[in-house]
């Protein structure tokens, strides 16, 4: 564990670069109203600790092919710290499987599922899903429509 505290330039550091992850060093400091060399060091320690995990491009996939997007919850046969191990292991095998959350309530887990079509998905749930001897249960929700996609948290 690092002891390390994040300040108002971190912060600050963080939030732009959620925005725009391609954002210059002089650009950052400009904006923070720093020079460029220390906001070169604070990037660079956010990196190295963890607090920046990577940079990616967010794709538009609908100007790319359309998407089926759905979020089934699972429920489990056993809530041992196998199981639960076990099953997280197999979804991270799984490159449709975008997010996987272990929740309270009567749901053990909710997936964020993205395929091609209707089709795909039920092929993934009869092929992998279905598979795992510790699953009682899935309930799926499919998305109609998206009113609002974010990938930055304000810090």
């Amino acid at each position: 564990m690092n002891n390390y505290k994040l300040d108002q330039t971190d912060l600050g550091i963080l939030n732009l670069l959620q925005e725009d992850g391609l954002m210059t060093y002089k650009e950052l400091a400009y904006q923070l109203n720093k020079t460029v060399s220390p906001i070169a060091e604070r990037v660079s320690r956010l990196k190295e600790l963890g607090y920046i995990k990577k940079t990616v491009a967010v794709v538009d996939l609908d100007k790319i092919r359309a998407v089926f997007v759905a979020f089934p919850h699972v429920q489990l046969t056993s809530h041992s710290e196998e199981v639960l191990k076990d099953f997280q292991a197999e979804l991270t095998k799984c490159p449709e499987v975008m997010e996987c959350y272990h929740l309270t309530g009567h749901y053990d887990f909710m997936l964020k599922i993205i395929m091609p079509d209707m089709v795909s998905y039920n092929t993934f749930l009869r092929e992998k899903l279905d598979k795992m001897p510790y699953i009682a249960t899935v309930q799926s929700f499919l998305v109609l429509s998206a009113a609002k996609q974010e990938t930055a948290y304000r810090l």
